[in-house]
């Protein structure tokens, strides 16, 4: 994999164009090199191809197993079905203004609350860091009380386009942002 594949932001898919085959070949050179950013990019390709739970979550281990310290962030740490939905929803906004704010997703999980989907997603918005506003939620420092109870990781990826942005860009674009992950079927907290 290039450097610059493996610089590049999720959304951009660098691997799109490869092979299955392919994209299983770079994961193993990744691991063997203990290079998390390929490493995510692989796995985060399979993912958004619909690639079997079981490979994904297996492949999130391997991968925390031998590159853990290079691992970007922005990759989650277990599999959400629905993430390749917010992805494609997510890159339908984008802000007219640069600025000070970020827009940002939490995971939230509902296995003890709820007998239907297990996990949901708030949105929110923040001059903070989405990471800094994050630990600031689990803090219970002006928390959303879904995040600080259920909130257990920051979903990146789908919104890194959609930081440092103007305050009124970050109003309109939560508040829509939430109501189109919500008509998609996904549990929603947040986006006020």
């Amino acid at each position: 994999m290039l450097k610059a594949e493996a610089a590049a932001a999720p959304s951009a898919r660098p691997l799109r164009w490869r092979t299955r085959p392919e994209v299983l070949s770079l994961f193993e050179t990744a691991l063997r090199a203990a290079d998390g950013a390929a490493g995510a990019h692989c796995l985060h390709e399979l993912w958004m191809r619909g690639e079997w739970p079981q490979h994904i979550e297996s492949g999130l281990q391997n991968l925390w197993k031998h590159a853990a310290k290079s691992i970007p962030e922005w990759l989650p740490m277990r599999h959400i079905e629905w993430l390749p939905k917010v992805y494609e929803i997510a890159d339908g906004f984008c802000a007219v203004r640069k600025g000070r704010t970020h827009v940002y997703l939490v995971l939230l999980e509902y296995a003890e609350a709820s007998r239907f989907e297990q996990y949901g997603v708030y949105v929110g918005m923040s001059h903070y860091s989405p990471a800094q506003r994050f630990d600031q939620h689990k803090a219970g420092i002006r928390a959303a009380g879904s995040v600080l109870k259920r909130g257990i990781e920051l979903l990146a990826g789908p919104t890194m386009h959609l930081q440092y942005i103007s305050r009124s860009d970050a109003v309109r674009i939560e508040a829509e942002l939430a109501g189109a992950l919500g008509d998609a079927g996904l549990r929603v907290e947040g986006g006020h």
